[in-house]
């Protein structure tokens, strides 16, 4: 591991093991703190949030892009000073943090034995999300991870999601897709961020008039499975509880190839991101490049 990597691999565990004994308003300001400071240093992420805001609210003069960014690094930073303090929260901080509607979309589809995908971008606290499914819902879930360098980061994000009751696969695991697809058949949970390809093998969607490219992997499980595919969107108000919103099923076609199908499916869950996003810009933490004009392809996501 380089120095680069144990600086990286502390820090974030700094935040665990300290930011979780802050006072919730201390860790709220420090948050802040921290935001506004990276924000002013304008460093490759902020201006990537900003350029991608631009996508989003392509009226936006150059002030109203600043005010977005600044305000979606304080979003950004709110995430991981939850997420730090989230181990330490009890069942009811997380029952109280949450206030999702539609929640009857998943409770139902569960209660009908075939599965449930929840399919959600990079908006507000997933992971917060995911701990009130299983802590209220007492509802265990699978999802995947990116596998993070330095390895030893990557092991603290799978121990810190296992421990608020998550199953977690290695997003670069070739058994990945089928273990999702057995925990489907089952009966069970799966839950996707599914904003950005990884793999540079997704499906290209419309998405803010441009084009971009999201994975299939959500479209191709409820193909297979036939287990609900419900997308979800998330955002933050004025108040310290996370609101979301649980929306009907994306119904699978009843005509045309699997790749079809995934085309239809996909650009339907675009749809409802960019609905979502379009609402509460600030809260969709996405610091990478998107949109295909952005990419390098010889490079691929960054």
């Amino acid at each position: 591991m380089n120095a680069a990597d144990r600086l990286t691999d502390g820090l974030y565990a700094l935040g665990w093991s300290t930011v979780k004994k802050l006072p919730e308003p201390v860790a709220a300001q420090l948050g802040r703190t921290v935001a506004d400071a990276a924000w002013k240093r304008r460093g490759k992420g902020v201006q990537r949030l900003e350029a991608n805001y631009a996508r989003v609210v392509p009226d936006a003069s150059p002030q109203r892009l600043a005010e977005l960014s600044r305000a979606g690094m304080r979003s950004y930073l709110r995430y991981w000073m939850e997420s730090f303090r989230l181990p330490a929260w009890s069942a009811e901080r997380v029952r109280t943090g949450f206030d999702p509607k539609g929640a009857h979309h998943l409770t139902d589809g569960l209660a009908a034995g075939k599965g449930v995908i929840l399919a959600l971008p990079h908006l507000a606290n997933w992971d917060l999300a995911g701990a009130w499914v299983t802590t209220t819902l007492g509802i265990p879930f699978t999802t995947v991870a990116e596998r993070l360098k330095p390895e030893t980061l990557y092991d603290r994000f799978v121990a810190y999601r296992e421990g608020l009751g998550m199953e977690v696969l290695a997003h670069s695991g070739a058994s990945a897709f089928g273990t999702l697809a057995r925990r489907l058949r089952d009966g069970g949970l799966v839950c996707l961020v599914a904003d950005r390809d990884l793999s540079a093998a997704g499906v290209e969607v419309d998405f803010f008039g441009e084009r971009a490219r999201m994975p299939a992997g959500p479209a191709l499980l409820a193909q297979q499975t036939g287990a609900q595919l419900l997308p979800v969107t998330l955002w933050y108000d004025d108040s310290p509880v996370m609101q979301g919103r649980v929306h009907p099923p994306v119904e699978v076609p009843e005509g045309g190839t699997r790749i079809e199908k995934t085309a239809v499916m996909t650009q339907a869950l675009a749809d409802t991101f960019a609905s979502g996003i379009a609402e509460h810009p600030e809260d969709w933490h996405m610091l990478q490049r998107l949109w295909l004009a952005d990419l390098d392809p010889a490079k691929g996501p960054a």
